[in-house]
């Protein structure tokens, strides 16, 4: 077990961590956040469902192992999902959105040792180990097949800034899927995990800032894509668990992130750290009155100290992100209540909210506007960041924030 030692119980940065335990275990190396489908983000024509219909994608993973097993997620079904049959693969010339597939690397998927399963109304499922050299970094192809007889909610991750491809009847072996349709949204799927030994995970808890919007499709190029690309650590693994639209206190697209913080962070196998960067849309739909503001703001930090308590109750060392600038957005408004209320915010993360904190503020912010992005960064809305935004956030999360050496007695 990881052991932990308390020097003086008044600061828990005065934590020791003696790092991941030494023996081989299961380590998510990719999640992706559950959600409920949207009318707009359902399967493109011809498919209204993906009942009797091929669906192939791919996912990039932080951590490299040998044997890897992947989650299945119903989170938001309504009936039992019928899985009839499942695949991993490396994908054709190693590509993001390929819709072929290496010959002979395909694996097929059991479920208990059967071929397919069903998964519950709400649940998910884990498929049985299989063997596949997946080097750090690179992507992996999932194919999944379900029953014809199939009619329920999907649940999926529309934000997946990566191509997915549908083509109907079982196809799930094959190398290429002539005809296919392309989706750039993923299915079903909801986490990978690769045995590891002396491993563990930062978990990113986030809105469409850290899901990827602005970045490139295909592209691996969100934010958490490029700290796993800088720090290069083959010991640890970055999760995005970022929901497009989602929000600390209330459910908008989705759960909130209090709602859902055991789900999508403390079930994690392997996360032993947590940096939370979410608020901006909490500020931004409340209304731009100083009472409403100063009472988002105080349930905001309040929230930010309970997310804190249970991480830290899971054994989790919390970091927080100060919220970049909206100005000229539309969570913008003339009397800039909301400004006001987004540098308390960041002021009370810089001053001891988490553990520790990354300045994302700072890092993207136009020096001459605090308020506003740099105009190089912006994505053109005036709130989500462009590549080279995506690029300057990852720069700025502090190595210690995502891998504390042992022995270390804080987060610098």
């Amino acid at each position: 077990m990881r052991r932990r030692t308390l020097l003086g119980a008044a600061s828990p940065l005065l934590l020791i961590d003696s790092g991941p335990p030494s023996r081989p275990r299961w380590i998510h190396t990719w999640t992706a956040a559950p959600q409920l489908t949207e009318r707009h983000n359902l399967p493109p024509e011809p498919f209204a469902t993906l009942a009797g219909v091929t669906l192939r994608q791919t996912v990039r993973v932080s951590l490299g192992g040998r044997r890897l097993r992947v989650r299945f997620s119903n989170a938001f079904g309504t009936t039992a999902l019928p899985i009839t049959a499942a695949a991993v693969a490396r994908p054709e010339g190693g590509r993001a959105g390929a819709a072929g597939i290496v010959p002979g690397s395909g694996r097929r998927l059991t479920f208990g040792g059967r071929a397919g399963g069903s998964v519950p109304a709400g649940a998910q499922i884990v498929s049985d180990p299989v063997d596949l050299t997946l080097p750090p970094r690179s992507n992996l192809t999932i194919t999944v097949y379900c029953d014809e007889g199939w009619d329920g909610a999907l649940t999926s991750h529309p934000g997946s800034r990566t191509t997915s491809w549908l083509v109907s009847g079982d196809h799930h072996g094959d190398p290429e899927l002539p005809g296919a349709v392309a989706a750039d949204h993923w299915y079903l799927i909801s986490g990978v995990e690769v045995v590891a030994t002396g491993a563990s995970a930062l978990v990113v808890l986030g809105d469409s800032l850290t899901d990827g919007r602005g970045s490139t499709t295909n592209g691996n190029d969100r934010w958490p894509d490029r700290l796993v690309d800088r720090l290069r650590d083959p010991r640890l693994a970055i999760l995005n668990q970022a929901a497009a639209g989602n929000r600390v206190l209330r459910d908008g697209l989705g759960p909130n992130a209090l709602a859902r913080l055991d789900r999508d962070v403390l079930a994690l196998g392997g996360a032993t750290r947590l940096l939370v960067f979410e608020g901006a849309n909490d500020l931004g739909t409340t209304a731009a009155s100083e009472p409403a503001q100063r009472r988002v703001t105080g349930d905001l930090i309040a929230a930010y100290r309970q997310i804190t308590l249970r991480a830290q109750a899971c054994g989790l060392r919390v970091a927080g992100a100060t919220l970049t600038p909206f100005g000229g957005n539309i969570y913008d408004d003339p009397d800039g209540v909301r400004e006001t209320a987004r540098q308390a915010v960041n002021s009370a993360i810089r001053n001891g909210l988490f553990e520790g904190f990354a300045d994302f503020d700072a890092a993207v912010r136009d020096p001459s506007a605090p308020w506003r992005l740099l105009p190089s960064f912006d994505a053109g809305d005036h709130l989500h960041l462009n590549p080279d935004g995506h690029a300057a956030l990852a720069a700025a999360v502090p190595r210690s924030l995502a891998g504390v050496t042992a022995g270390s007695a804080m987060w610098r």
